[in-house]
């Protein structure tokens, strides 16, 4: 079944694709196998990454139109917001995508962050590395916009673009701490607001100290993302990232990253959130502390 299916992921099939996410996001049993078969790939992952209201959605359309304008191949991942009672993706498809939905180049698919408070998917790793095996040109992460804590994306994507608006003067202050550290791009989206100009010239000087942990200046890109502006400025900046000399650091740093959070699952796989609840309902006086000594 697994050899099957990632035959027809080899060979394009979008339907084994979809099914074989599907399969890996509800744990179905002997999934791992499949992800032991999984070949070797180069295709490097985007994050779009930001506060909420940035215009992250709109930045990743108007990616994607790039991106099939080069006549290669884009694969999208958008991490919604989560229901606390069912898990399931809040928001759903992207409607600002719709565009993109049935085009041959492109695959989109919206995954639930189900209650991990990284921004991102709890299997995105796996699903990723799925997507990597269908061959395409590039893979583009959007994740929700939960400030600080979405710096997990940083230990996922080979080139982490960062997108803010001339407004979040003030907050620029508090991301510095995060999501200022793991930028290898900044987007200053809707950038024909006022004091656009301003506000790149603060941000350039904040990040001038940090340029020395750096192996290359961190690009600042205008964009006006819902009129196409700057993207192709963007894409072009991506690219020259992707082939920096850093990469095999970065890739090594990557993998660290990511066998971590893999073992980190491994090791919680046996604590599940509803047998937690049933237990606290049938416990008088809970004292939280001693509750949790048992595990």
């Amino acid at each position: 079944m697994w050899q099957q299916l990632l035959y027809n992921i080899k060979q394009g099939n979008i339907k084994s694709l979809a099914r074989t996410i599907s399969l890996i996001e509800n744990e179905c049993s002997g999934y791992s196998e499949l992800l032991k078969l999984l070949p070797p790939s180069n295709t490097k992952i985007i994050g779009i990454t930001g506060p909420p209201g940035a215009g992250k959605s709109t930045l990743v359309d108007a990616l994607i139109g790039e991106i099939v304008k080069q006549k290669e191949t884009v694969a999208v991942l958008c991490v919604d917001p989560s229901s606390p009672f069912n898990l399931g993706a809040l928001l759903g498809d992207r409607i600002r995508m719709n565009e993109w939905y049935n085009h041959p180049n492109v695959f989109i698919r919206s995954l639930a962050t189900r209650g991990s408070l990284g921004g991102l998917h709890p299997k995105i790793i796996e699903i990723s590395d799925i997507l990597k095996a269908a061959s395409f040109n590039h893979i583009i992460i959007e994740t929700v916009g939960v400030g600080q804590s979405e710096i997990e994306i940083a230990g996922l994507a080979d080139t982490t673009v960062v997108t803010v608006v001339p407004e979040a003067g003030d907050e620029i202050q508090t991301m510095k701490a995060g999501l200022m550290e793991i930028a290898d791009l900044f987007v200053v989206n809707k950038s024909d607001r006022p004091d656009a100009d301003l506000f790149i010239k603060n941000l350039r000087q904040m990040l001038a100290p940090s340029f020395h942990h750096k192996q290359h200046e961190i690009a600042i890109i205008k964009t006006i993302a819902s009129e196409k502006k700057g993207v192709t400025e963007l894409y072009e900046k991506v690219i020259a990232h992707q082939q920096l000399n850093n990469t095999n650091n970065k890739k090594n740093y990557l993998l660290a990253e990511k066998a971590f959070h893999l073992i980190q699952q491994k090791r919680m796989k046996d604590v599940n959130k509803t047998i937690l609840l049933n237990q606290i309902k049938a416990i008088e006086n809970f004292n939280l502390y001693q509750f949790i000594e048992q595990y």
